[in-house]
């Protein structure tokens, strides 16, 4: 991958390496009876839950993540459900993580199944990118049996983008002088940060494109966009300067997912939680830090957000503890309104702490 000074960004070597379809694709790996299935990881199609996640095979029926078990079962009746094994994902993960690290120290998990890589300073590969993301892909096969793929570009708005578009099992490079053109001709709905309901702005003002949302002077976009005017004017350029950030260093951490159709059902409201808290305890054990306080958000239909917490006296949040507080947490923010339905749910940590640096202390769990 040849990075040239004509682009006015200083030039790096981005990797985002996104899993394909993970969660289905681990339990087609352990169970080869489900290999070639349509295969969907969550709730019952007879009860109130959500999709986790599905195989490439049941995503040709319109599924997707966080539909209503329901849902699924009538789009896809031979569909086969499977609950969760959070563990096992975690293992694996675990394992892919490895590998990212075999190849650079410069690391940033976003979930599980994801991870940005800094490989500027790479000598593998006589310095390429491509061929170094090309490797990673492959060890991640050999090892795991699992199909990767990823996007290599020099800023990480650009990586993710890429790993997205060949998918799956696929490799896509964007370089330093294709960058502005590429993300021209880029559907405004494909910005990573551009939800529903921003894309449906956009598109009422005439935006459909990164070529029309370059075209809005910053002033303007500040009008319509407040806080995100600055990311959509550089991203429309293709510039991102944020780092691949591999610090253990960090104040808190956070997951949240946003639905196409809102939840009413308090057991896939819950089923979201876990499964984002369960992402969440990985990236902690990664980074081996500990937490002491989690947190869920709740954005209801009508947009009005709420956050409830819950501080542990360990300093210690572990399955456990999560496993009991996010039901109550969750009960405490339904119970001032749920009228409209949850269009957004999230869980985060904070007070983290360098578990290197913590000193032995009793389990224990307080009433709320």
């Amino acid at each position: 991958m040849s990075f040239t000074s004509q682009h006015k960004e200083i030039h790096r070597k981005i990797i985002h390496v996104d899993m394909d379809a993970f969660y289905a694709s681990v339990e087609q790996r352990d169970f080869p009876q489900l290999r070639g299935k349509p295969v969907i990881v969550g709730g019952l199609p007879n009860g109130r839950g959500v999709v986790a996640a599905c195989s490439y095979e049941a995503r040709v029926f319109g599924i997707h993540s966080a539909m209503p078990s329901a849902e699924a079962g009538r789009r896809c009746p031979d569909a086969v459900f499977v609950k969760p094994r959070f563990s096992d994902y975690q293992m694996v993960s675990s394992q892919i993580q490895e590998i990212f690290r075999s190849f650079t120290s410069l690391v940033e998990p976003l979930s599980l199944d994801e991870a940005y890589l800094d490989v500027t300073g790479s000598d593998l590969f006589s310095g390429s990118a491509l061929l170094l993301a090309q490797e990673i892909r492959k060890a991640i096969h050999e090892r795991t049996a699992l199909v990767a793929s990823a996007g290599v570009s020099y800023n990480k708005f650009l990586a993710k983008i890429a790993s997205d578009f060949d998918k799956p099992d696929g490799l896509y490079c964007i370089r330093p002088n294709e960058g502005e053109a590429f993300v021209e001709q880029l559907p405004i709905g494909k910005f990573h940060g551009v939800g529903r309901v921003t894309e449906a702005r956009m598109k009422e003002l005439g935006i459909h494109t990164g070529g029309d949302l370059k075209a809005w002077p910053l002033a303007e976009l500040e009008r319509e966009f407040g806080k995100s005017s600055a990311y959509f004017y550089k991203a429309s350029r293709g510039i991102d300067h944020r780092p691949v950030c591999s610090s253990r260093t960090r104040r808190s951490m956070g997951n949240e997912r946003t639905f196409s159709e809102n939840l009413v059902s308090t057991e896939s409201m819950l089923e979201v939680l876990e499964s984002l808290g369960s992402e969440l305890l990985t990236s902690l054990a990664e980074k081996r830090l500990t937490a002491s306080t989690v947190s869920v958000k709740l954005r209801f239909g009508d947009f009005e957000t709420l956050t409830r917490a819950y501080s542990h006296p360990s300093g210690d949040i572990d399955h456990c503890v999560l496993a009991r507080a996010l039901p109550v947490l969750l009960s405490k923010a339904l119970a001032i309104d749920n009228r409209h339905g949850v269009r957004l749910l999230g869980v985060a940590f904070s007070s983290l702490a360098d578990i290197d640096d913590q000193a032995p202390k009793q389990m224990e769990f307080r009433a709320f």
